[in-house]
């Protein structure tokens, strides 16, 4: 029995799309009989039609590829679309290299272990790239004497 007169009709009643209207089979003979919208807003209100829920997509898989990359997996050579510099900018890397020294250089100034001229001298060194990490500026302090241990 079709019931494309009434699916319409309760598609617009509803204001979802044609497909989405459901019809219960157990009651197709009253919906079949619907002739105008009144038929069909009673028969909404009855249970015989409803709006089937919207079909949205599903992120579980993409739940589980970003699991897998959160482990280091999935991003080897052939995953890679940029190149090294845009995946990770040279700026950023500077500025991760450079912060903590400069925080380290502090410290020791407020510590008195160093005095305001060699903060300086090291302050420009930290600036000019001369360190690559907070325990390269700790061994060349080391070697000029100037920590203990």
């Amino acid at each position: 029995m079709k019931l494309n007169t009434q699916r319409r009709l309760a598609a617009d009643v509803l204001g979802v799309g044609v497909n989405r209207v459901w019809i219960d089979s157990a009651r197709i003979s009253d919906v079949s009989a619907a002739i105008s919208r009144e038929d069909i807003n009673r028969l909404i209100r009855q249970g015989a039609i409803k709006a089937r829920p919207e079909l949205g997509i599903s992120r579980g898989r993409f739940r589980r590829r970003a699991a897998k990359r959160k482990r280091g997996r999935r991003r080897g050579v052939g995953s890679r679309k940029g190149t090294r510099r845009a995946r990770q900018p040279k700026k950023a890397s500077w500025i991760r290299t450079v912060r903590p020294l400069r925080v380290r250089l502090r410290e020791l100034k407020r510590e008195g272990t160093i005095d305001r001229h060699e903060y300086c001298r090291l302050y420009r060194m930290v600036k000019g790239g001369a360190f690559k990490s907070k325990a390269h500026l700790e061994t060349h302090l080391k070697e000029r004497g100037l920590l203990k241990g």
